[in-house]
């Protein structure tokens, strides 16, 4: 029994070192956030990455070209890295369910990714492989979108490991 109890306080206290987000408080905030409706046509992102202490690891542009087909869209994406390396592309398959919920996928995506939409926010999770040196680490991904306006978006993704933010995403975007 002690043991249980040792791992439940150090589970429960590992848990509390990742940013976790209450959806709920952007229910009635507007413009609301239609995902389908801000990615039809073209997009222009650019963002950065920071490590656990601030520092910029990663700095980036992302060309996003968004097709709607029924209650699918695709997001094609294209990335040029002035600070760092990652992917040159990904492309999302992303499907509308029921009540603001989505289920999308892409190639460097394990599994599925959740959404669910917020009023204006939408909170997207997925987990991924990236690469640390020369090793590969499995991490989720905590994607926050708020919309500012027709036009422009906000993006914050928590990059998590064993509970912990490992590093931050911050990406801005605009409808061309």
């Amino acid at each position: 029994m002690k043991g249980f109890v040792y791992l439940f306080v150090l589970v429960v206290g590992i848990s509390g070192c990742a940013t976790s987000l209450d959806g709920e408080r952007y229910r009635s905030v507007e413009p609301g956030f239609d995902l389908f409706q801000f990615f039809d046509g073209t997009v222009k992102a650019w963002g950065l990455v920071q490590n656990r202490k601030g520092e910029v690891i990663q700095k980036f542009e992302v060309d996003i070209q968004g097709k709607i087909s029924g209650n699918r869209i695709t997001l094609d994406e294209r990335f040029r890295y002035s600070i760092g390396t990652g992917p040159a592309k990904r492309v999302w398959q992303i499907e509308r369910l029921d009540n603001g919920q989505y289920q999308g996928a892409a190639d460097d995506i394990i599994g599925e990714a959740s959404g669910t939409s917020y009023g204006n926010a939408l909170r997207w999770s997925y987990r991924m492989d990236i690469p640390v040196d020369d090793a590969l680490y499995e991490v989720s991904f905590e994607d926050w979108f708020w919309v500012i306006d027709e036009r422009r978006l906000f993006n914050r993704s928590y990059i998590q490991k064993f509970g912990f933010d490992m590093a931050e995403v911050t990406i801005f975007m605009e409808r061309q």
